[in-house]
């Protein structure tokens, strides 16, 4: 028994000294972007700086929801990608910390007018525009008409055919319902969304969840950011990108720092490395073809050209607030449990 109770007192201290010798890592993030970019941003980031990073994927509204959750306590330092309004949210709840980045002078203007907006607490780090994509083999099959607007999605002739995310969790749906209401008007947007609600074949956590099965020819029609839909077209599947004829909005994607963060240098760093082109060229290089915001950064080929797109002014002051985030998806899942 001595012998028994000898090595077990061994073990323990073995164990207790390789607990102590194990190095936690600097820096903890929530990604918000595709998990290729988040896999390869953080491959290049402990490369640049040596530093071991946590890198979590998470749809953007569980982001918010958790560094809400979080608040007195935080075990994330950054939150990096995801639709910039959900960031001026957290911004307006006193849940990130102000930072003036190294590459600020760098940034195209409409991301110096984010970082403005946000008081200082969000950099914009990419741009791009909303709309749908169609798998053309699927639509041949089926001899269904193309769809080039918005309210062509709501033809009878889609009816169980479309995908789309869920506002509730999905940073890009969020940003489709705000379009629509500023496309045309809360009540028209509604009874749009009501009749649309009855072509939904399923709703995604994901936002770029939906062109993902279009490509796999899972659903016929996917509504997501044109640059997820140009990935998967890159990648060799017969989808169709649409710029909706009525118009539409898009997004800033953003980095934060969140408040109360245990890693404030190392999460100041990532930010700056996330705004420099390096950083920012690890987009491209995971296949991703966001609009960056560092001017110095080059622009992946085959990223559709927002110059060339009818857009909305998008009111990020409005729709990046708490309360009309809160309002607007009470009615959506009003709209929702009414006409399912």
């Amino acid at each position: 028994m001595r012998g028994i109770s000898a090595f077990g007192a061994g073990v323990a201290l073995w164990l207790a000294t390789a607990t102590a010798g194990m190095t936690a890592p600097s820096l903890t993030v929530l990604c918000g972007v595709d998990e290729v970019w988040c896999a390869a941003m953080q491959k290049a980031y402990e490369a640049e700086t040596g530093l071991e990073i946590a890198m979590t994927r998470r749809s953007t509204g569980d982001i918010l929801n958790q560094i809400r959750a979080e608040k007195d306590a935080p075990t994330i330092d950054v939150w990096w990608g995801g639709t910039g309004d959900t960031h001026l949210q957290a911004g307006s709840e006193n849940l990130l910390e102000p930072y003036q980045p190294a590459h600020g002078r760098d940034m195209l203007p409409w991301a110096q007018n984010f970082f403005a907006m946000s008081g200082g607490r969000s950099a914009g780090i990419y741009a791009g525009a909303l709309g749908f994509a169609y798998n053309a083999d699927l639509l041949r099959a089926a001899k269904l008409p193309a769809p080039t607007c918005w309210k062509d999605l709501a033809d009878i002739a889609y009816r169980g055919r479309i995908q789309s995310g869920n506002p509730n969790s999905s940073g890009t749906a969020f940003t489709t319902l705000a379009t629509l209401v500023q496309l045309f008007g809360e009540d028209e947007a509604f009874r749009y969304l009501a009749a649309l609600n009855r072509n939904i074949e399923r709703y995604t956590a994901s936002g770029s969840a939906p062109v993902k099965a279009a490509a796999r020819g899972e659903v016929l029609i996917g509504i997501s950011f044109m640059h997820d839909a140009v990935t998967q077209k890159q990648a060799g599947s017969p989808l169709v990108i649409v710029a909706p004829c009525e118009g539409t909005g898009y997004e800033i994607g953003a980095v934060s720092i969140v408040r109360g963060a245990r890693h404030v240098e190392a999460a100041k760093r990532f930010v700056d490395f996330a705004l420099s082109p390096e950083g920012q060229a690890t987009g491209a290089a995971a296949g991703q073809n966001q609009v960056p915001s560092n001017s110095m950064a080059s622009l992946p080929l085959a990223a559709p050209d927002i110059s060339l797109i009818k857009m909305v002014d998008y009111d990020f002051a409005t729709f990046g607030t708490p309360e009309e985030r809160h309002r607007l998806l009470k009615r959506f899942d009003a709209v929702l449990s009414a006409t399912n």
